[in-house]
Formats: structure tokens, C-alpha cells, sequence
């Protein structure tokens, strides 16, 4: 008999007595090891394969590590102060503004130009700021687009367009040369004022197109006419060259309708120079002329219209 089974023997000599002298019953189920080896990582617990996890957190750890180091270089401008450097040094290879040209300057002071141009962060070419040139360009009165560019290596070129006075525009007792757009040009001297319409009143200015359609609607009328008061920020006082002053009613429509009649009827019955003082038509259907009410004033007489030689047809049937 071997030596192994002897000791098997021996561990059950007692027999089934052995058992019951309080041995304990062998357990038949296996155990469970719940500790995660030391080589694995707790992406890998997840049932990834083998490794990938511990691959994953290396990524994540290089990604944040980029984002911080992205972080850190915006946050001293080092992108921004190595294009200046390198500006600089184009700058210093020749290429620095030393002239500007000016075209299409004819009523703003071109010294002004040359201050705005020349007033840059930096002489270098590349570091010339554009676009803050144009604006500040742009706050000038009669200087309606600018386009600025370089010109390599020296030259900063300012393309001007200037504004067209189109009237002057009186209010609180100053006078103001303005555009078609009602833009303040510069301030005007009574004893200097050029021949343009004269507007009056709190945002005439602003309003300067619509009394512009409405005399090009009655082109006639146009060369006679001396200015224009806008009157309580709604409708439009016309004065003529001689004298007389036409009140148009409010609104785009009934405006242009009524100085369209004013027209047809001074074609026909001279209504201007005749010594009238106004015409209002304010109201719709009705035609009101005003006279001097000064002593010794007479009052026109107003001629109907010549309808004209009698046609033969209609005489012979009289």
C-alpha cells in the first residue's frame, strides 16, 4: 500500500464516529475573489479588452494636458506677440509707412487726413491699422466713404468721397450746410451763405428727401422756390423766391396731391408774384389764399383761366 493512500486512510480512521466527533463537513461550493489584480485598471473592469482602458486614461491625461498648455499661451498672447515681433522686423526690413496719398480730397482739410493716417500703433506696413483709419475718417462731416490700403513698401493710400451740400438748414439761430441726407456738413456765415434752399426748423434736416420728391414732382416749381420750413415735426411750409408761402397738408400723399394742384393752377392763372401772401391747403377740397393786411395793400385779382378759342362746332350750335 502506497504512502498516500495510508494517509488518506488515517484521515478517516475514526470512521463515520470521526465525523461525528465534530469534524468540520467539507463545503463543496468555490469561493469568489472580489480584489481587481494589480495590473488592471477600472476602465478594464468595465469588460473592456485588456489594456484599453489603461490606453484611454493615457489619452485623457495628454488632452488635458493640451487644453492647459492652449490655456496658458492665449492667456499671455504669445500667438499675438510673436506676429507683432515678426511685424516689426518686416518693418525694420524697409517696409515701414513713411508717405500717405490722398485722393478725392477737395473740401475737407486734407491736414486732417494726414493726422488720422499717421496716427498708428506702429509704422510697419503690416501693423497699419485699416479699418480704425477708416472709421475715424468716417466722423468727418463732408466725408461721406473712405478706402484706405497699402501701397508696398511706404505708401498709405486714402481714397476719399466727399458729400454734396444740397441746402442749409437753420435751427436754434445757427446755420449748418448739410447733404442730401440731411448730414451736417459745417457751420455756415450769414454774410457767406451760398446759393442752395434754405430749411428751418427741428429735424428739417432729417426730412430734406421728402421735400426733394416732392419738388421734383413739379419740376416747374422748382427753380422758384427759396426754402422750406418743416412745422411741428409733421408737414411742410413751402416759400418762393417771390414771397409767397404755400402750406401743404401732412402726409407722404395728400402732400404730393396737393402742390400737384398748386401747380396745374399757377400754370394756368400765374398765382406766383401776384402779391398773395399764402396759400394754404391743409385742408382736403379747399384752396385758401391769404393777402397783406398791410394799409394800402390791394388785393389781386385773380384771372380764371383762358379755356382757349371756342372750337367751330360748339360756336355754330350756339
Amino acid at each position: 500500500m502506497s504512502a498516500r493512500i495510508a494517509r488518506g486512510n488515517g484521515g478517516g480512521g475514526g470512521g463515520r464516529g470521526g465525523a461525528r466527533s465534530g469534524a468540520r463537513p467539507r463545503q463543496t461550493g468555490r469561493s469568489v475573489n472580489t480584489r481587481r489584480p494589480k495590473n488592471q485598471s477600472l476602465l478594464d473592469s468595465f469588460g473592456l479588452p485588456a489594456g484599453a482602458g489603461r490606453r484611454i486614461g493615457g489619452w485623457a491625461f495628454a488632452l488635458i494636458g493640451l487644453v492647459l498648455v492652449v490655456t496658458l499661451v492665449l492667456a499671455f498672447r504669445l500667438p499675438q506677440l510673436a506676429g507683432a515681433a515678426l511685424a516689426e522686423s518686416i518693418g525694420g526690413a524697409g517696409f515701414t509707412m513713411q508717405r500717405v496719398e490722398i485722393k478725392g480730397a477737395e473740401r475737407v482739410s486734407r491736414l486732417d487726413i494726414y493726422n488720422v493716417a499717421f496716427d498708428q500703433p506702429s509704422m510697419a506696413m503690416p501693423l497699419v491699422d485699416l479699418q480704425g483709419t477708416r472709421e475715424r475718417l468716417l466722423q468727418f462731416g463732408w466725408i461721406k466713404e473712405a478706402r484706405v490700403h497699402r501701397r508696398l513698401p511706404d505708401t498709405l493710400v486714402v481714397d476719399i468721397v466727399e458729400r454734396r451740400p444740397a441746402a442749409i438748414w437753420q435751427n436754434n439761430r445757427r446755420l449748418s450746410l448739410i447733404d442730401a441726407e440731411g448730414v451736417v456738413l459745417e457751420p455756415v456765415r450769414i454774410d457767406a451763405m451760398p446759393e442752395l434752399p434754405l430749411v428751418i426748423g427741428p429735424g428739417a434736416n432729417r426730412h430734406l428727401n421728402l421735400l426733394d420728391a416732392l419738388l421734383a414732382s413739379t419740376p416747374h416749381l422748382r427753380p422758384q422756390v427759396a426754402g422750406a420750413a418743416w412745422i411741428g415735426g409733421r408737414r411742410w411750409d413751402i416759400r418762393f423766391q417771390t414771397g409767397e408761402v404755400l402750406s401743404l397738408p401732412e402726409g407722404d400723399r395728400p402732400s404730393r396731391r396737393a402742390i400737384l394742384h398748386f401747380a396745374r393752377m399757377d400754370q394756368q392763372t400765374q398765382l406766383l408774384g401776384r402779391g398773395f401772401v399764402r396759400f394754404d391747403m391743409r385742408i382736403p377740397g379747399r384752396f385758401i389764399v391769404r393777402v397783406s393786411r398791410q394799409p394800402g395793400t390791394s388785393v389781386p385779382e385773380l384771372v380764371p383761366p383762358d379755356p382757349g378759342p371756342t372750337p367751330p362746332d360748339l360756336a355754330r350750335t350756339i
